[in-house]
């Protein structure tokens, strides 16, 4: 007589994500305490940077019903507080409440609310906000609020403060800079630390102000890109998520290196937004180390 199968227990799947002074024990410390908690290691990448010496690890784990994952955090608290870490941990189905701004290009608009749509970025868009109108077809058309908020009168100070009333009314964790072209304050910067991504073309130091492309274009490059990077109060200068370039020649015109431009602006936003979404991106000082 044969036995019945038996069902494997269901599991429910994490990630936890931690920094700390590089030393011996740490990945051996944190694995065992997941050993020892019933839970299954599905996937580790970990990073340790010589100077100043830190340690970086995502950490994917799976947990049968039977585990309590706000007693297992609770008790991480010892492990982490043992080694001075930096640490996140929450479910891999979380998915943060975003925003995305936009202004008059609508690209890297378009291609986001696509993506979302079909369920290949892990965010939860709540709203659209734009100093122009054009993105409201858009967002009417894959049903999210669009908000007009303009500078009216040159008071800057007012525009974001609607922006902020949005953001608290969406409770909002993540802002995705989609082609916006107005500079944050350092308030609106501080409200929302390490969380708000920024897409632009990478010829910047190189060919600031208007029409960089036709200023590329004068200049002969060979190479063009595109740059995805949180924002800080330092105009374009924040910690780099992703960058991508294309080559280019010399029977390019200008609206060659926009179109081509434009897709690469796509795809470098839509991976940082991802790879933030999933955890995969910690923060070391001005840079990233990003386990993609």
């Amino acid at each position: 007589m044969t036995k019945p199968e038996v069902a494997p227990a269901r599991s429910r799947e994490y990630v936890l994500t931690a920094s700390c002074p590089d030393r011996e024990g740490i990945l051996s410390a944190v694995s065992g305490f997941l050993a020892r908690c019933g839970c299954n290691i599905v996937d580790c990448q970990q990073f340790s940077e010589p100077s100043p010496g830190t340690f970086f690890t995502r950490i994917h784990f799976a947990t049968v019903v039977t585990v309590d994952i706000d007693v297992l955090i609770d008790k991480f608290h010892d492990v982490a507080q043992r080694f001075g870490m930096t640490w996140d941990a929450g479910p891999t189905t979380r998915k943060p409440r975003t925003v995305v701004l936009v202004s008059e290009q609508l690209h890297c608009l378009n291609d986001l609310l696509f993506r979302h749509h079909s369920r290949q970025l892990a965010v939860d868009i709540r709203a659209i906000m734009s100093n122009h109108t054009g993105g409201r077809e858009l967002a009417k058309w894959y049903d999210l609020p669009f908000h007009h908020i303009p500078v009216v009168n040159d008071d800057k100070a007012a525009q974001e403060d609607r922006m902020l009333d949005v953001i608290q009314d969406h409770d909002v964790e993540l802002a995705i800079l989609a082609r916006y072209m107005q500079i944050l304050s350092p308030r609106v910067c501080a409200k929302l630390p390490g969380r708000i991504i920024n897409i632009h073309h990478s010829f910047l130091p190189s060919f600031k102000g208007a029409k960089p492309y036709r200023q590329a274009h004068q200049a002969g490059v060979k190479l063009i890109g595109a740059t995805a990077h949180y924002v800080t109060e330092n105009l374009d200068e924040g910690p780099i998520i992703e960058q991508d370039v294309r080559r280019v020649n010399h029977r390019h015109e200008p609206a060659d290196l926009v179109a081509l431009g434009r897709d690469l602006e796509c795809g470098v936003l839509a991976r940082a937004v991802k790879w933030h979404a999933e955890r995969r991106v910690l923060r070391n000082g001005n840079r990233t180390v990003v386990f993609a």
